[in-house]
């Protein structure tokens, strides 16, 4: 019998080889969403398709979705048809993780010729045809390629015609290609390194250990809900919407083997493509509820099995094929606030205060200028890039600056941005004043400017939320700035959608920061000194928010200039 300390040793082993697994995949993508940003998730399951282990690396939008989607590869590609060399693709947004604009690949894990597990990956790609990524289509069919569960190698030999299909019908079709054959690598990776693992600890199959990992999480996250106070409470949050108001309900239970979370009058489908399926709504609901009952205990399929997630269907976050859903993260990442929001209720001086929520996405679409001759070198290309406003501050800790909150992804570098294609980042810094004040103050949002280089025009895709519905501060704490977008020609623009930036005019855009915790004026004088010096803050926040008399700040003002701050 194998000991509980082989066990932990195997379990242990098992993260590594994801973690490789993931790693791999970064080395390896072509988008600069994946290489730069780390948008992607990699995990092991067992034979019956439950996930063991996850990466540390990746988000879980993703790694939460995708712990359902291989019990969907099994049911398609039927288990008499799984065979060593296959390769499984899809980027079905109700049965991978949530928009066509996510590749899932799904491969067989043999030891010793014998099928033993699975390891999948996800990543996001920068095109997958269509529009383009963004909330304009009125419908799945006008937001790209759909590529049903299929193999995508079988035996080893890839399906050239699939291959053939997805380059004729995508914009960028090296890079998509490239990325698809480092996710399969990726996967090739996990199993080379699960079958040396297999030989060293003398297995022949998966079930010893995985029985060891799914009854000791299950146990742990019982263990944790069994010790909160059975109870019930209401949740809510309105955000901006593409042409309306959203607002995101949600009733939340703690009973004593399950925590549930009913969406139930949250608003309908949008006709826009910000609509949620189920699947992502349970990937960031779960996820708000492990961050604050079990965040220790390792993520997978038995840990997440106590929470319960259900919403109407037809809801903005039960959406329905043939609903566009591009853009489900704008609303998607919205979820764990609102969740928070009523689990204050229930688990006081736990929770943080809202915070930017989605990721301040955008993505240029560049072409030669046609207002008049554009010089030789101009080219049309497609860049994305990831962008974070403010996290909410926390019941003992500020929030996080520029910082992704609940995605996890992370801000690209200019320089990175810049190398994809025809593209200028005019500014990038942080925005003061832009956290909420309090005891806590929020974490801070960011300002951008973008342009393209000479002979270039664009469209630009927006994907901001916070416009009209700031992040709220919790405890007394203050809200966080709004987000804001116009042209530098004056020209106002939308939060979201597809909009036209002529030759010459950049788009200037502000990020929004997170909400505050507790009473502004309860705040450390000296972490409002620090702040103040660091230009977090302006004087006139310190003096109205913080309560900072002129002398106290002229003190700081002179240790600063004669640099003592």
């Amino acid at each position: 019998m194998t000991s509980d300390v082989a066990h932990q040793v195997m379990w242990n082993r098992l993260i590594s080889v994801v973690e490789e697994q993931a790693q791999a995949l970064v080395r390896t993508a072509f988008s600069t969403s994946v290489r730069e940003a780390g948008d992607l998730s990699a995990g092991v399951y067992d034979g019956a398709g439950r996930m063991l282990a996850q990466a540390v690396t990746g988000t879980p939008g993703h790694v939460n979705a995708m712990a359902d989607a291989v019990g969907h590869f099994i049911r398609r590609i039927g288990r008499d048809n799984i065979f060593e060399g296959d390769v499984y693709i899809t980027n079905d947004p109700w049965e991978g993780t949530g928009h066509l604009h996510d590749i899932t690949v799904v491969t067989p894990a043999f030891h010793d010729s014998n099928f033993v597990g699975f390891f999948a990956c996800t990543a996001h790609i920068v095109d997958i045809g269509g529009r383009g990524f963004g909330a304009d289509a009125n419908s799945i069919y006008e937001e790209g390629l759909y590529i049903p569960i299929m193999k995508f190698a079988e035996r080893g030999a890839v399906d050239r015609t699939l291959v053939s299909i997805i380059r004729g019908n995508v914009r960028e079709p090296d890079q998509l290609i490239g990325d698809i054959h480092a996710l399969a690598t990726c996967n090739e990776i996990g199993q080379r390194r699960l079958s040396d693992m297999m030989s060293e600890f003398g297995l022949d199959t998966l079930e010893g250990i995985a029985g060891y990992i799914l009854d000791n999480s299950r146990r742990a996250t019982l263990e944790r809900i069994a010790a909160l106070k059975p109870g019930g409470a209401d949740g809510a949050m309105r955000i901006d919407g593409y042409s309306k108001p959203v607002d995101l309900k949600v009733r939340v239970e703690i009973h004593a083997d399950h925590i549930s979370c009913d969406f139930a009058g949250t608003s309908g489908l949008d006709p826009k493509g910000i609509n949620v399926p189920m699947v992502y709504t349970k990937a960031y609901a779960c996820y708000a509820l492990k961050c604050a009952i079990a965040p220790e205990i390792p993520n997978n399929a038995a840990s997440l099995e106590p929470f319960r997630i259900t919403a109407p269907e037809g809801s903005i976050v039960n959406a329905p094929h043939p609903a566009p859903v591009a853009l489900r993260h704008v609303i998607g990442h919205m979820i764990p606030d609102t969740v928070f929001d009523a689990l204050d209720k229930l688990l006081p001086d736990t929770v943080p205060a809202e915070g930017a929520g989605c990721l301040c996405n955008f993505q240029l679409s560049l072409r030669p200028r046609t207002d008049a001759t554009a010089p030789a070198q101009a080219r049309r290309a497609e860049v994305l890039t990831f962008n974070s406003g403010g996290s909410g501050a926390r019941p003992g800790l500020d929030g996080m600056s520029a910082t992704a909150f609940p995605s996890g992804v992370m801000t690209m570098p200019v320089e990175a941005t810049e190398h994809t294609g025809p593209v200028i980042i005019w500014r990038k810094e942080l925005r003061p004043d832009s956290g909420g004040a309090g005891q806590r103050r929020g974490g801070l949002g960011q300002f951008m400017d973008v342009g393209a280089t000479e002979g270039h025009e664009f469209d630009l895709s927006a994907m901001f939320d916070r416009v009209s519905h700031p992040a709220r501060g919790r405890a007394g704490g203050g809200a966080g700035a709004p987000t804001r977008i116009a042209r530098s020609d004056g020209a106002g623009m939308r939060g979201k959608g597809r909009q036209f930036v002529p030759h010459g005019a950049r788009v200037e855009m502000a990020f929004p920061g997170g909400g505050g915790y507790g009473d502004p004026k309860a705040r450390d004088r000296a972490e409002v000194a620090r702040d103040l010096a660091r230009g977090y803050i302006s004087e006139g926040a310190a003096r109205s928010e913080y309560g900072l008399g002129d002398a106290e700040i002229a003190e700081i003002r002179e240790a600063v200039n004669k640099g003592e701050a």
